[in-house]
């Protein structure tokens, strides 16, 4: 599995095939996150095999849906429970992450371990998620952005065009400095 642009959240939900001793087998829902409904149902029979004795052969998916976050407008914080294999063995973590969606901050998930741990995305399994409050924050880098006056200040601006566009000055080559300080 690799993670190319945003993870999504499927739900998924499967059971064993029915037969003439159990007609009606017990359904099993999992919520996945897979860059595609292919990967979340590939995901779904890796899990099953280990936690009930079924896979893909003995088994059939009933529903593989989209799950998506309703007010994805407000920064909120986000905590995850994972965890991910090594090199010399498993690990469990927790991580705190700021988003837009739960499925951004599972992406930063994915591309931090792979930066700071080496980890592969098929290494990586997710326990845990939760909406955090901002008193409930065990990290510092998360907890300097909940401040309630936080202020991003913009020092040193350049006032420069897009690719493809002039300047606002209309002249490509300008024989002064630009000016970066309008305080």
């Amino acid at each position: 599995m690799t993670v190319a642009g945003e993870m999504r959240q499927y739900q998924v939900v499967g059971r064993k095939a029915a037969t003439d001793e159990n007609p009606n087998p017990e359904a099993y829902r999992m919520i996945i996150f897979a860059p595609n409904p292919v990967t979340a149902k590939s995901k779904f029979w890796y899990f099953m095999r280990q936690f009930r004795k079924m896979k893909k052969t003995t088994g059939e998916i009933l529903d593989c849906v989209e799950i998506v976050e309703k007010n994805s407008r407000i920064v909120k914080n986000y905590g995850i429970w994972l965890r991910y294999d090594s090199r010399s063995g498993t690990h469990n973590m927790y991580r705190e992450y700021r988003d837009l969606k739960l499925t951004g901050a599972i992406s930063q998930l994915y591309d931090e371990m792979a930066g700071r741990h080496r980890t592969r995305p098929r290494s990586i399994q997710i326990i845990r998620t939760a909406t955090i409050g901002a008193g409930e924050l065990k990290r510092p880098n998360g907890s300097q952005f909940a401040a309630r006056k936080v202020r991003f200040p913009l020092p040193h601006r350049v006032s420069s065009a897009k690719r493809g566009q002039k300047a606002l000055s209309d002249r490509t080559f300008s024989t002064v400095r630009p000016t970066t300080y309008f305080g």
